[in-house]
Order: structure tokens, then C-alpha cells, then sequence
């Protein structure tokens, strides 16, 4: 006997004709009803109209509506107990159904199965309730599966494929690797869900977000960023503190002169200052026929202020499209420098372990991309939008300070060990090797401190005195982002 519905209590049932109750194979036919229906009556009047239960009785109470559906529809306890909850206790209401329209229309496996069809293909096959009115029971899933694969095999198999998707999507600690096309992995993480993992198919990313992986900005700060330079925002600002419009064709006009009289190729002529119309006759000072007094203070300071916002946004975007850039072509020098190894190898009797170039490669490509994201970062903690209401002028300036001074550092570590590894240490004797080495180490743990050093005044001077918890950052970690482990 299978289940259609399971709930804290007990589930819905059907025997093996479709029917939630045993059927000894009598005539179903409006005689039978009827005779049915003068036993049921004539039953059910033997009950007194009112009952009180008290606390003790409560059991007893409840047995004894079980056993009045029991006798009457020769079901089976937990049968009847879930035909009773499903109609909310309510005996007058189940014989009254059962009487007025046979015992089809308690439970109908056709109506069933449409009702799961449409859940399904709705994609709410993880907790598919009893479709009666304010139910909130949930369906058993191997009943499920046994009406609807009647219907279409399909079906079957796409409710048991979300079910199994459904430890990733509603699991907060598994997530799907995010690379493009699909990989097909999903990883597990077993600590802190706000870190940053690789996956088996290279595809570095944010555990928390989705996103590549972009600590020291904070999930928010990475999505702003990244919209921001997605956007055409900066262009329509470029072209709205550069330009003004036409007031014949509408186009934006640039000034190239220090003369207030522009022409728009379409011909028309205008004042610079206010944007009425003129006539062509002019002087370098003065325009014929027209007097500006439409010139305002405040506009001016609107206009110097969003070329300030521009001109910010620039120079934080230019030095982190800087680090990229030059990660890019960063990423070349792997094949170099192991070509370069192999040549040492064949020429050194000595040591064979060249290791620690490979080591010192790869700090140089993570710190390539801390330093490209820590501009993003400086740009909206420092900014007069995100934590004006947390830090005063006074305070964010000071911090601002020390946070471009040990980023310089870092920087400034960073491009060494870039230039030292570009050296062509394939031709040094081995004597000149050892040297090469003890530079690559120091300065690789070098850059390994200083960028700890960043990571820990972010996390612990800056986002750590703020108020508002939804900016925090994915730890650092010496050796990189964390490898996924099959």
C-alpha cells in the first residue's frame, strides 16, 4: 500500500484499485449508497449532540471518532486518522462526502497525479502539498513517482533530479561552481561561508556571492564596483561635465577654446556659459547682441563637483585596470620561466628543487590581483557615499593615510619580485642562482607580510569599527585561495 501524503501525524493512503479504503468488491450503485447511507445516519444518531473532553480524556475522545470512520469505511487506524486531519476532525464532514459523492471523491488518483504534474513543471517538486485548501501537509514522494511516471517516464526522473539539486540549492554550505560554460561541480565548504575557493576546473570565485574572488572588497562593494565599470555611468558623466547641448539639434558640443561663442556643426551658435542661442558675430569677451546673466554660482560647483566624482573614479579605476593589465601579461611568464627551469636542470649538477620560482610565481599573480581589488576597495571606503554617517572628515582622511602607505608598500614589494622574475636567471652560473634564490624567497615573504599587514588594518581598523555588518571580507590565506580537494 503506498502513501500519497505525509505530515507530523500520519500520511494518505490508497489501496491497490486507487481507493483509500478496502473495498470487499460490493455494487457501488445508488442502492448500495443508499443502504449506506441509512446504516451511516442511523449510526452516527446514537451519538449524543455535545460532549465535554477534558485533559484525561482527550485520548479517549480521539480514539473514538477513529474507530466510528474506522468501522463505518473498514479502514485501517492510521487511514482513518489521516482522512480525519485532512478534514480537519470534522466526522459529519467525511461521511457527508462520502455519501454525496461516493468514495471517488475523497481521494481521486487522477486528480492527484494532475495536481503533481503541475507542481513539478512549476519546479516546486521539493514539498509538494496536499492541494485541499489550507493544508499544509506534504505528499509523499514515492507516490508521487508512482502517478506520475504512469503518465510520463519523464516526469519521474525531472521530480527525482531537483530533489537530488536540492542539497546544493537549499544546502547554505554546498554551491554550484559558478564557471561558464558549467563545469558540473559543486563544492562543499565545512567552516566560515564567507571564503573564497577554487574549483577542480580553475574557476576561482567568492563562497559567499558567486562572483570571482575579490577580497579585500566586500561582496557589496565588489557587486557596485563591478557594475560601475560595466555601465556607461562614467561616459554620460564625462559627456555631461565636457558638453553642452546644441539648442538647435540637441547634440553635445564640446569646448575647444577658451572663447564662450561655440558652433555646432549643424550651425547654430550659442553662449557657452548659458546655452541660449546666438548670433555669429562675436569677440573673445563679449557676444553681439546678447548679455548672459542666466550664469549661476551654484552651477559652477556642480559642475566642478562631478568632475571630482569623475576624476576620483578615474584614478581609482586606472590603477586597478593597471594590476590586471599587467596580470595579464604576468600570466605569460609561467611558460617562460618553466622553459627557463628545464634549461637548468640540464646544466646544474647541484640541486634539481626549483620550487620555490613556482612559489614566488604565484604570490606574484595573487598579489597582482589583491592590489588590482584594494583600489576598488579604497574607492567606496574612502568615498562620500557608502560610510560618511561612520567616520568623520577628519577620521576617514587619517585612515585613508595609512591605508595608502602600506599599500604602496605593497605595491611597491609587488613590482620587485615582477622585475626580479623576469630577470634571465637561465644563464646564471650556480653561485648566481643561489643569490637569485635568496631573493625570490625574501622578497616573496616580504610581499607575503605586507600584504597580511593590509588585510588585517582593512579588517580590523577599518571595516572592524564599523557599525553596519553587511561589509566583510574573505580571510587571507598565505598560500591563496583555497583548492577544492575531490
Amino acid at each position: 500500500m503506498g502513501d500519497y501524503m505525509s505530515s507530523d501525524n500520519e500520511h494518505y493512503h490508497e489501496d491497490d484499485n486507487g481507493d483509500f479504503y478496502d473495498d470487499d468488491g460490493g455494487d457501488d450503485s445508488s442502492v448500495g449508497f443508499q443502504a449506506l447511507e441509512t446504516e451511516l445516519l442511523s449510526a452516527y444518531a446514537t451519538f449524543p449532540p455535545t460532549k465535554v473532553i477534558t485533559k484525561e480524556s482527550l485520548l479517549a475522545a480521539q480514539r473514538e471518532d477513529l474507530h466510528r470512520v474506522m468501522d463505518l469505511l473498514s479502514l485501517k487506524e492510521h487511514h482513518a486518522r489521516t482522512l480525519l486531519i485532512h478534514y480537519c476532525w470534522d466526522v459529519d464532514k467525511v461521511l457527508a462526502v462520502l455519501v454525496e459523492y461516493g468514495k471517488d471523491k475523497l481521494f481521486a488518483a487522477a486528480g492527484w497525479t494532475e495536481h503533481f504534474i503541475v507542481k513539478i513543471n512549476e519546479g516546486q517538486s521539493r514539498r509538494i502539498r496536499c492541494m485541499a485548501l489550507k493544508c499544509n501537509a506534504v505528499c509523499d514522494e514515492e507516490k508521487i513517482r508512482q502517478l506520475v511516471s504512469i503518465r510520463d517516464p519523464n516526469l519521474s526522473e525531472k521530480f527525482d533530479r531537483v530533489l537530488l539539486e536540492s542539497y546544493i540549492e537549499d544546502n547554505r554550505r554546498v554551491k554550484w561552481c559558478p564557471s561558464v560554460p558549467h563545469c558540473g561541480n559543486a563544492i562543499r565548504i565545512e567552516d566560515d561561508e564567507l571564503c573564497e575557493v577554487e574549483c577542480p576546473c580553475g574557476m576561482q570565485f567568492c563562497f559567499s556571492c558567486l562572483s570571482e574572488a575579490h577580497s579585500p572588497c566586500s561582496c557589496l562593494m565588489w557587486e557596485l564596483w563591478s557594475k560601475k565599470c560595466q555601465d556607461e555611468s562614467e561616459t554620460v558623466n564625462w559627456i555631461t561635465i565636457n558638453t553642452k547641448p546644441c539648442p538647435k539639434c540637441h547634440k553635445p558640443v564640446e569646448k575647444n577654446g577658451g572663447c564662450n561663442h561655440v558652433s555646432c556643426l549643424c550651425g547654430q551658435s550659442f553662449c557657452w556659459i548659458c546655452g541660449t542661442a546666438t548670433g555669429r558675430d562675436h569677440t573673445y569677451t563679449s557676444i553681439t547682441g546678447h548679455s548672459c546673466g542666466r550664469y549661476k554660482n551654484d552651477h559652477e560647483k556642480k559642475s566642478e563637483l562631478a568632475r571630482h566624482y569623475l576624476e576620483r573614479y578615474i584614478h581609482y579605476h586606472n590603477r586597478y585596470k593597471a594590476h590586471i593589465d599587467s596580470l595579464k601579461l604576468e600570466s605569460k611568464l609561467k611558460e617562460t620561466i618553466i622553459g627557463k627551469i628545464n634549461i637548468l636542470e640540464e646544466n646544474l649538477s647541484t640541486s634539481k628543487d626549483f620550487s620555490w620560482i613556482i612559489n614566488g610565481l604565484y604570490r606574484l599573480f595573487r598579489s597582482r590581483c589583491i592590489l588590482s581589488y584594494s583600489y576598488a576597495f579604497a574607492y567606496y571606503m574612502f568615498g562620500d557615499d557608502q560610510f560618511k554617517d561612520e567616520m568623520s572628515k577628519t577620521e576617514r582622511k587619517i585612515k585613508q593615510n595609512l591605508f595608502e602607505d602600506q599599500q604602496q608598500q605593497f605595491e611597491a614589494n609587488v613590482e620587485k619580485l615582477s622585475s626580479v622574475l623576469e630577470e634571465k636567471f637561465d644563464t646564471y652560473s650556480e653561485n648566481d642562482i643561489l643569490s637569485f634564490r635568496m631573493r625570490i624567497i625574501a622578497l616573496s615573504g616580504t610581499t607575503d607580510n605586507l600584504c597580511r599587514n593590509l588585510y588585517e588594518y582593512i579588517e580590523t581598523d577599518l571595516l572592524g569599527s564599523l557599525q553596519r555588518t553587511v561589509h566583510r571580507i574573505a580571510p587571507y590565506r598565505s598560500k591563496g585561495v583555497e583548492k577544492a580537494s575531490s
